[in-house]
This record gives C-alpha cells, sequence and structure tokens, in this order.
C-alpha cells in the first residue's frame, strides 16, 4: 500500500532528512502565523506565552502547521467532489494516426499540421526541450464521461491508498530561555555567543494527521547539545553566511554550524528538524507500515535561478513526488509523471450570467514555452486526481482559493502515456477570486478580458483550444 507524505515546511533540512529516508515528501507550506497561534494557545490554557514551556510551544506550533495544511487539503478536496458537469476526453493521436494512414501514398502533402508549431520558434522559448503539439487542424475524436468517473479515467501512476500530512516545529532551550528563529545578524551573534561553551536542548514537536480519517497523532522529541567555545570572529563569520538567521536556536547540524557542535546527546535526527524513528512510531499508530512511505525512485532531480525573467529554472524550486519530465507518445517531452493539470477559471456577469473574463498566467521565460500565456497548473502529485491537482496547484501558483469557485466540467488531452486536463470553473456568485503569482512560475497573473485572450501570445495548445474552450465556457453559463 502506498501512502502520500505531505510535509507542512519549506525547511530543505527535514526534506533532505526524509528523502535520506527514501521519502520525498509532497510540499505545502503552511504561513501560520506562529506568534498568534502560541499567543491564542496560551489564552486557551488561561496563561501567557512566557509561561509555556519549549515541549508545549514546539507541539502547539507542529500541530497549528499540520492542521492548517490539512485544512487546505480538505477544501480542494471537497471541491473536487462536488464538481458537476461532463469530462470530455480528447485523443489527437489517434485522429494523427489514421490521418497519416490515409495520406501515407500522397508525395510531398503533409499528413497533418501537428508539427506546425515547429515553425514557430521565433514566439516560444525553451523549443528543443519542452513544447506543446499544435494539433490545430486535426478532428479530435473525444468520449464523454460524468465529471465523477475522473478517479478512473484519472488514477495515479504512483496508486496511493493514504495521505498523511506532518507538521514539525523546533525550539531551543538554554538557560530557561526558547530560542527560535534569530531572523537578523544582530540577534544571531548575541544568541550564539551565549550559547558558546554551553549545553542546550533542542526540542522538536511533530504532528501527524491521517487527511482521509482526521485522525491526530502529537509527540515531541528532544536532544542535548553541546556548542564548542567560539571566538566572537568564528561569530561572526558564522552569522555572515546566513545560514543561522532562519533555523531554530540559529544552528545547524548538518550546514557550516556543525563543526561548533562538540555533542549530541538523544536523537540527532531531531536536531535536524524531524526525527525518523519517532515519526515511523506515529505512523505506525495511525496503522500505517513505514515502508509503505518509501517513492525516492519516483522523483527526477532538477534544478537552478530564482527570477522569473530567466530562461533557467529556480534551483530553489522544491520538486515533489509526480514532477519530472515524460517522453511522451507525441514526440515531445512533457512534465509531469501522473500528466498535468490547470484551471481555466471564468467570472460572469452578475446580471446576464454571460462570462466576461478569465484568469490567464504569464509564464516565466525558464518554463517550456516561456513567455506565452496560459492557466495556472502543473504536475499531478501522487495520490491526487486530476481536479485536485488542477486546484492545488492553481492555488500555489495563482491564488485561486478553491472555496471561491464551482468546477464545472474538464477537457483532458489524451496523449497515452500522457494527459493534460484543462478544469472549467466559474467564480461563484457573491464570492471574489484575487489572482496573483504565488511564486516564481509567471511574471504575471491577472483577470483578462474574454474577448482580448486571443489577442495574447498563446501557449500552443492553449491556441489552439481557446476557441472550444471560450465556445464551452459561453454554454456553462447559459446552462446555468
Amino acid at each position: 500500500m502506498a501512502v502520500t507524505l505531505i510535509l507542512a515546511s519549506k525547511s530543505p533540512a527535514r526534506r533532505a532528512v526524509l528523502a535520506a529516508a527514501g521519502v520525498i515528501p509532497v510540499i505545502h507550506e503552511s504561513e501560520v502565523d506562529e506568534p498568534a497561534a502560541l499567543r491564542y494557545a496560551a489564552s486557551e490554557r488561561g496563561t501567557n506565552v512566557e509561561e509555556l514551556s519549549a515541549e508545549q510551544r514546539v507541539s502547539i506550533l507542529a500541530c497549528a502547521k499540520a492542521k492548517a495544511v490539512y485544512e487546505s487539503w480538505k477544501r480542494v478536496a471537497d471541491s473536487a467532489a462536488s464538481a458537476s458537469g461532463d469530462l470530455v476526453v480528447g485523443y489527437p493521436l489517434e485522429a494523427e494516426a489514421e490521418t497519416a494512414g490515409s495520406e501515407s501514398s500522397e508525395i510531398g502533402e503533409s499528413s497533418s499540421n501537428a508539427l506546425a508549431s515547429d515553425s514557430q520558434a521565433d514566439v516560444t522559448h525553451n523549443v528543443d526541450t519542452a513544447q506543446t503539439r499544435d494539433f490545430s487542424g486535426v478532428t479530435v475524436p473525444t468520449k464523454t464521461f460524468d465529471i465523477h468517473d475522473f478517479a478512473y479515467t484519472n488514477k495515479s501512476s504512483h496508486d496511493c491508498s493514504g495521505v498523511l500530512i506532518v507538521g514539525c516545529d523546533s525550539m531551543f532551550l538554554l538557560d530557561g530561555e526558547c530560542y527560535g528563529k534569530p531572523h537578523t545578524p544582530e540577534i544571531a551573534f548575541e544568541r550564539i555567543k551565549n550559547m558558546s561553551g554551553k549545553t542546550g536542548q533542542l526540542w522538536t514537536g511533530h504532528c501527524l494527521i491521517d487527511a482521509k480519517t482526521g485522525k491526530i497523532v502529537c509527540k515531541t522529541s528532544h536532544a542535548s547539545v553541546t556548542f564548542s567555545q567560539m571566538s566572537d570572529a568564528e561569530i561572526r563569520a558564522y552569522v555572515e553566511t546566513g545560514e543561522p538567521l532562519e533555523v531554530a536556536g540559529s544552528f545547524t547540524l548538518e550546514g557550516f554550524g556543525g563543526a561548533f557542535i562538540e555533542g549530541i546527546q538523544g536523537d540527532p535526527h531531531g536536531v535536524l528538524g524531524i526525527s525518523l524513528p519517532l515519526l515511523r512510531s506515529m505512523v505506525a499508530e495511525l496503522g500505517y507500515a513505514w515502508p509503505d512511505l518509501w517513492n525516492k525512485n519516483t522523483l527526477e532531480e532538477v534544478g537552478a535561478k530564482n527570477d522569473p525573467t530567466s530562461t533557467e529554472v529556480p534551483k530553489e524550486n522544491v520538486h515533489q513526488p509526480g514532477d519530472g519530465w515524460v517522453q511522451c507518445n507525441c514526440g515531445r517531452r512533457h512534465w509531469g509523471h501522473n500528466g498535468a493539470a490547470g484551471v481555466l477559471l471564468a467570472r460572469r456577469d452578475e446580471a446576464t450570467g454571460r462570462v466576461t473574463h478569465v484568469v490567464m498566467q504569464h509564464r516565466a521565460l525558464w518554463s517550456a514555452e516561456g513567455g506565452t500565456w496560459g492557466i495556472p497548473g502543473g504536475a499531478i502529485s501522487d495520490g491526487e486526481s486530476a481536479i485536485e491537482g488542477a486546484l492545488r496547484e492553481s492555488f500555489e501558483e495563482a491564488n485561486i482559493t478553491s472555496e471561491d469557485i464551482d468546477v464545472v466540467g474538464a477537457y483532458r488531452e489524451d496523449h497515452g502515456n500522457w494527459c493534460y486536463t484543462t478544469v472549467f470553473a466559474f467564480e461563484k456568485p457573491g464570492h471574489s477570486v484575487d489572482p496573483c503569482a504565488h511564486d516564481d512560475e509567471s511574471m504575471e497573473i491577472k483577470w483578462v478580458p474574454i474577448d482580448d485572450v486571443p489577442k495574447l501570445k498563446l501557449l500552443t495548445a492553449m491556441r489552439t483550444d481557446w476557441p472550444s474552450f471560450r465556445a464551452r465556457l459561453d454554454s456553462l453559463a447559459a446552462q446555468r
């Protein structure tokens, strides 16, 4: 039985610990307001934050992070479950094969214009590495399903029987004082100077939630950490690396700080931010086996830089289960081992119900066909349906909140070993979606008047599909 682990953190150290143990987690950052969470918990206990122990603090924050991600996961799952309408599946390669067979004897005549985009390198970027096929001029055979047949027609290549969400938080306790992240060089210097030559305790809270049942397990680990005597020059040099500014206790075991740690008593993984032995016991308590989380061979490692106008993939991008290139049956490379999906979100006039605007994404130059316009989306993660993947990706990339939209249909372009699913959605009456670029995959995301969409430099597939997409949006709006 395969189990997907969602890590409610972007911590490179926690992800590295899990990866070294064979578990590549899906990353969902919790964005919890930590001081506010501690104040609320202290108030519930009838006390103040200063009187909370380090163990209590890390437990409170770990639970707050896991629960925030669980609620986000549940909203996406609920929105996908409440989807209505039809799933139309198109099979362009079948049409291409038929056309090629019928015209194979005609010398000098192209069988189809499905490769027409090869002549359009002047309007796209990264043509040699990834570009969607142009199936304009091809009559694509289709089949129509109820959208709730999605689970069958979009089964993940990594069949997942469980989803676990883990939240963690760490604090360092020294001389009765709790140290979180220092954030500034000045605070980091003073803390490390005080820690020099002393022994403190690193506490790490863990909260594990079974997303499909809502069951929760919370536990903490701790270890004693002894520091070397450090000179002011060494402390300044360490602070200047930037490493201690955003880590609990102002030190790391696996980085520059490792040379200044003389000894550890207790669980060393807990010092790195997540205790593997403790997590294994928590997984078992929820009824799963630890080896069911092993999935390291599903990930392709890629890397690069942090600028949406760059043609290099940002190295800070976190790559997750389901990410990676597929050599598609259409002859191109496409992103997503489980396929990819995105949301075409429309806004309607309150009085007439007609579609007036759609959300469009101006793609970062490093992406496939960078500089063109399309819809927010991306690779489907292990354990997700195409609708769930589209909703998650559109929130992560474009701030499209699933509770503010209604899914009303979908179109899946099926290439056999790879598919892209366009999920059609309307902004709910009385709700307002405020799209914006959440990450470096976009140069811009905005509402575009529907009549202006063809005026944009569109992604090849979007340019081909837009007339039918526009017609379907208008039809769906009229039905509602």
